[in-house]
């Protein structure tokens, strides 16, 4: 993916340098409210990185390595890339403005309008706040522990969170929270699916303008991409947990699927192509 030398975003609020709070310093409270962030709007990866960590309590500021750096400037572009797709893409197909989300990047733990989150529940996405929080380190995780490393699959990550900002500003998330409190845990999960499932074929519309617009795939970059979202397929996750898949436990949806909806909305580039809470019978 070429993104040196582009520009960024100004929506990007830096937090990794303001010092790192670790789970001893979130008290129980928190650590229910870091479950709930995790559940309905995060990727859960701790069956990846083992457990929640356990870092520092210190709030002492640092300086920002090179890598975080470099880190950033991606984000900051990937997010410019989104906010330019997204702004002639919703008023075109869907007759919505598209106003830009936020973007935290954080370390460890971050406050949000959704409550306390840690960085073990992967990157997700407010509804409350409008903003998207992501701890560059997942990257690292990605690429270390998941098998699913390259920019174009961090891109693709960060293109699923803004696809829930897209879901917000439709009015489809708050369709789907508020159903889920309304029925039982089964329907709730597939509901969840369904969700999460469409964020990933938004993510796939992003990928298809962006290379229409940008020019800025290279080859195997939508490879990367497709493997990143097998590699947070539930099914995996449960596997590399040392659980065997339960369908009706999922959230958001078996590596075949997410695979499937992000490779339609990347062939198709339409809105009309993700309804995925038509596919699945809702």
């Amino acid at each position: 993916m070429e993104w040196r030398g582009r520009r960024g975003s100004r929506n990007v609020e830096d937090r990794r340098g303001m010092g790192r709070a670790g789970a001893g310093g979130v008290g129980i409270v928190g650590m229910l409210a870091i479950l709930a962030v995790g559940y309905f709007f995060g990727i859960d990866i701790t069956p990846i990185v083992q457990g929640i960590d356990g870092g520092s309590q210190s709030g002492q500021s640092r300086e920002l390595t090179q890598e975080e750096k470099e880190s950033g400037q991606f984000v900051s572009v990937v997010l410019a890339d989104t906010e330019e797709v997204w702004s002639r893409v919703l008023p075109e197909q869907a007759g919505v403005k598209y106003t830009d989300p936020q973007l935290v990047m954080f370390s460890g733990v971050v406050n949000s309008a959704c409550g306390s989150a840690q960085s073990a529940m992967g990157p997700f996405y407010c509804p409350n706040d409008r903003k998207v929080y992501l701890d560059t380190d997942f990257f690292k995780i990605m690429s270390q522990k998941m098998g699913a490393g390259g920019d174009f699959a961090y891109a693709y990550v960060i293109a699923h969170e803004v696809g829930h900002h897209v879901q917000n500003l439709l009015g489809i998330l708050g369709q789907t929270m508020k159903a889920r409190q309304q029925t039982d845990e089964v329907t709730a999960n597939h509901i969840s699916v369904a969700t999460e499932l469409q964020a990933d074929c938004f993510a796939g519309i992003w990928a298809r303008q962006a290379n229409e617009q940008f020019g800025t795939i290279q080859p195997g970059d939508i490879e990367e991409a497709i493997n990143a979202a097998a590699a947070v397929g539930d099914d995996t996750l449960m596997t590399k947990a040392g659980r065997a898949p339960m369908p009706d436990a999922f959230t958001h949806g078996s590596s075949r699927d997410r695979m499937t909806w992000f490779k339609r909305g990347f062939d198709s580039g339409q809105l009309a192509n993700c309804d995925t809470f038509k596919a699945a019978g809702f």
